[in-house]
């Protein structure tokens, strides 16, 4: 009787993997997030591992990204890069891998039922439950192509669709309505303009799991070592961090006002554009020309303009704007989720 994955991970050793994809756009993406994040992936012309010398003892290997989550749970790696879709896809119930960054923001597609564009009266899930039953009564089964039946089947279900056969299929799944030997397909789109090309359109509430790149750990491997369980902080607060700061940009300025008081109320007077927790406030020591202050406080990249506008209203000037880097909480949510217990 072959053993629990979870069981084989005899090959630990006082360090971290972090398994990414070898090639592909998720390839070219998480090689650009790395590197945004702070954490660089030094490899190799062809060669299956790499360096990540910004955190000390952590080293990247690269495998195909079907196999990446099996990777992980075989213990031939601590932490993985994978999609979300294909995580959820290949999973094995009862081992301690999880997901611990859902949304690395590459990577991006959605999950979706599409059928052809001459079934008129197929708009919906609810038609596409009804077809299912005539199908059925005329003595046939719904015959759906994808790469995905573990996902599809739940969906279906979930929708109280049961009439139906799946045909796993490789390749170009658009196809398979024209060449006859599948009526519908569930697949990944980006776009959406290849199902136009070949005559399909997704259901109007078709779509199964919106996907990105997200990153998956196992729990038990890491948790064996001190060391690797700081490492692997070490790289979940680097990508929490990098995460959080995105959508910030810092301003400071400089306004001249009555007071510290002052200044901060009318600023506070548009709470949305007034930072996270408010503005920080501080004297400017100035002999020459007293009563100026300085202004700092985060705002959201879609309010930037907005933002200035108003600390110009405050009586600001030489304002500036810069990229956050890093924002970090309170806790570090991923890494908290790594030490949760497994039935937590």
């Amino acid at each position: 009787m072959a053993q629990p994955q979870h069981t084989q991970l005899a090959n630990h050793h006082d360090g971290l993997r972090l398994v990414l994809p070898s090639d592909g756009d998720l390839y070219d993406g998480c090689i650009a997030f790395m590197r945004s994040c702070g954490m660089p992936v030094e490899r190799q012309r062809r060669r299956y591992t790499a360096d990540i010398s910004a955190v000390k003892g952590a080293v990247a290997l690269f495998q195909r990204t079907a196999d990446i989550t099996q990777k992980v749970e075989e213990g031939s790696a601590e932490l993985g890069v994978v999609g979300f879709d294909r995580f959820l896809e290949y999973r094995r119930e009862g081992t301690p891998v999880v997901c611990l960054v859902e949304d690395l923001g590459f990577g991006r597609c959605e999950l979706v039922i599409a059928v052809p564009d001459g079934w008129l009266d197929v708009s919906g899930i609810s038609d596409l439950a009804d077809l299912a039953v005539e199908f059925r009564q005329q003595g046939r089964q719904l015959r759906i192509a994808t790469k995905y039946p573990r996902v599809a089947q739940r969906f279906l279900y979930s929708h109280g669709i049961y009439y139906f056969t799946l045909v796993q299929a490789s390749g170009s799944l658009e196809a398979a309505p024209a060449a006859g030997y599948a009526d519908l397909i569930v697949d990944l789109v980006s776009s959406g303009m290849t199902l136009r090309d070949n005559r399909l359109k997704t259901l109007d509430d078709g779509t199964i799991l919106d996907s990105s790149a997200c990153l998956v750990g196992n729990r038990e491997l890491i948790r064996r070592s001190e060391n690797t369980i700081q490492i692997a902080r070490a790289i979940l607060e680097t990508i929490e961090g990098y995460l959080k700061a995105r959508p910030y940009f810092r301003l400071t300025a400089n306004v001249h006002g009555e007071s510290a008081e002052a200044i901060g109320t009318h600023i506070l007077s548009r709470p949305h554009l007034a930072g996270l927790q408010g503005p920080t406030v501080a004297p400017v020591f100035n002999l020459d020309e007293p009563d100026w202050y300085a202004v700092s406080l985060l705002v959201p990249r879609e309010r930037l303009l907005e933002a200035v506008d108003h600390l110009r209203n405050s009586g600001a000037t030489d304002i500036a704007a810069s990229q956050v880097s890093y924002l970090f909480k309170d806790e570090c949510g991923s890494f908290r989720s790594l030490l949760e217990s497994d039935n937590a």
